[in-house]
């Protein structure tokens, strides 16, 4: 139970536990080692996020445009042992799922038993979202090893009332939101657990639950503080990703946000999740079951609201499955729903094979429709190599870029070149990393080459007395997929 027990407390595992347990780490040990060697195998080239935050890493500090700073330190740490190969890049994602998984366990151990906590870790570690993100370095990756953290210090704090959980806790949230401030929403879960349920209450009265706000906030002051001196761009960022501005009703766009979950947690435990939830609004609920409840619904409640206003990712309510993976885990355990369970798990397995596959043959795979899958993390290093041609042929002092992520690939993969990369400001505030931090100025030496995804015309051409088409390569980013890069000699800048 999540009550105060003192007397159960550091209680012996049970030999059963311990074999559940090491069950469970065989189990991931295997995955873990299968998604390292499709890593190694991969065709794909670095998405622009991707390649975007291996470029934080070349320069650490306390935040950055679009995302606090954890991802740089994270990709840092990899390539610093590694090198700066694609594989390694990604190579923490993978660690971090497993991470994920064991805190999963615990969590479900303690709130039921071993069983529920081990299938709890078995079905969120192959979960068809957490395969997909497996092959993608991404801050939801670090985000949920902290939320499945923080969930479980909870439980453990909630059980013992120690300041050993409350410190652990505190020290999970400070670094989940310098992973994505999505973190946050674990004051919300918190807020819905204390309206239903009382056991909780005794944090708002004891300094433990001072600790909780001042520990997260004391992590992340150095981000703050360089936010403050950096025009909040981060914070402006994430609420402009809302697009809550124009009209409030889009209930397209929530119907696409509901269905992506079926993908995301699977199609037979998000409508258990669903129902679940209901029933439970409806005729009351175990402990259990109001707190994973808890700390799952409201950020699935909240997500879907900001989708039918503007529009959400389907990845914007990642938070929500670590606790709700415990809870349908449990329900189906609890009322022998056999069937779902071995298809959940069946369903889990062969969408985590077929993802792990997918990427060494990227090359050459295509969709029963016709389209290509990979097509945005495939032939950007061939594009590199023509950019590359390019420079060497024409001697020019500076690659000139209007497009983020023709930014964030050139800068990866023209990483060893030396040549400067500078990125055309926008009109008004910068509207990303690079504009805020490689603007192209007058004071670049010329002639610079401009390489574009859309014809310049006047946009950018017209601030330059000479602006020279070189060539328009077509490079292949799938076998039926081609990317168009234009290529034009600039000089003569004549300012704003």
């Amino acid at each position: 139970m999540l009550k105060a027990d003192p007397g159960q407390a550091n209680h012996p595992s049970s030999a059963a536990e311990d074999r559940w347990f090491i069950q469970l780490i065989v189990f991931l040990a295997v995955i873990t080692l299968l998604r390292f060697v499709a890593l190694s195998l991969s065709k794909t080239d670095l998405f622009f996020d991707e390649a975007q935050y291996w470029s934080w890493a070349q320069d650490l500090s306390f935040g950055y445009f679009s995302k606090p700073p954890l991802i740089a330190w994270v990709i840092w740490a990899t390539t610093s042992v590694c090198g700066d190969g694609e594989a390694c890049v990604r190579a923490s994602v993978p660690l971090f799922h497993a991470g994920s998984a064991i805190f999963l366990f615990l969590a479900g151990r303690d709130l039921f038993d071993a069983r529920v906590g081990f299938w709890s870790a078995v079905i969120f570690a192959t979960l068809p979202g957490i395969s997909f993100s497996a092959n993608i370095v991404s801050t939801d990756v670090p985000l949920l090893f902290f939320w499945s953290a923080a969930l479980y210090f909870a439980v453990k704090l909630q059980a013992e009332r120690s300041w050993r959980w409350a410190i652990l806790l505190g020290v999970a949230i400070g670094l989940g939101a310098l992973a994505k401030y999505a973190m946050l929403y674990f004051y919300l879960c918190a807020a819905v657990w204390f309206v239903v349920s009382p056991a909780g209450r005794w944090l708002l009265r004891d300094w433990k639950g001072l600790a909780l706000l001042a520990l997260p906030l004391a992590l992340l002051t150095p981000n703050l503080i360089w936010n403050v001196n950096n025009g909040l761009v981060t914070f402006a960022h994430t609420a402009d990703n809302a697009k809550l501005g124009g009209p409030l009703v889009h209930p397209g766009n929530m119907l696409e946000f509901l269905i992506a979950q079926l993908g995301v947690f699977g199609p037979f435990v998000f409508p258990m999740l669903l129902v679940i939830a209901i029933r439970t609004l409806r005729r009351g609920g175990t402990e259990e079951d109001r707190y994973l409840l808890a700390f799952s619904v409201p950020v699935l409640v909240l997500v879907t609201v900001i989708a039918f206003l503007s529009r959400a990712h389907a990845n914007w309510a990642a938070t929500t499955y670590p606790a709700a993976t415990i809870l349908v885990t449990a329900t189906m355990l609890r009322l022998k729903r056999d069937t779902i369970f071995s298809a959940t798990v069946g369903i889990n397995i062969v969408v985590l094979l077929l993802l792990a596959v997918a990427p060494a043959i990227a090359d050459r795979l295509t969709l029963p429709a016709g389209g290509d899958p990979f097509a945005r993390t495939m032939g950007w290093r061939e594009t590199a190599h023509a950019v590359r041609e390019a420079v060497e042929d024409g001697q020019y002092s500076a690659i000139l870029t209007d497009d983020r992520a023709m930014t964030a690939e050139l800068l990866y993969y023209l990483r060893d070149s030396g040549i400067p990369i500078r990125a055309w400001p926008s009109d008004g505030p910068p509207r990303d990393h690079y504009e805020l931090t490689r603007p192209f100025t007058g004071g670049t030496k010329e002639p610079v080459l401009l390489v574009t995804l859309r014809e310049p015309r006047n946009r950018i051409t017209r601030h330059f007395s000479t602006a020279e088409p070189i060539g328009v390569e077509k490079i292949d980013a799938g076998p039926k997929t081609t990317r168009t890069v234009i290529l034009t000699s600039m000089s003569g800048f004549k300012g704003d």
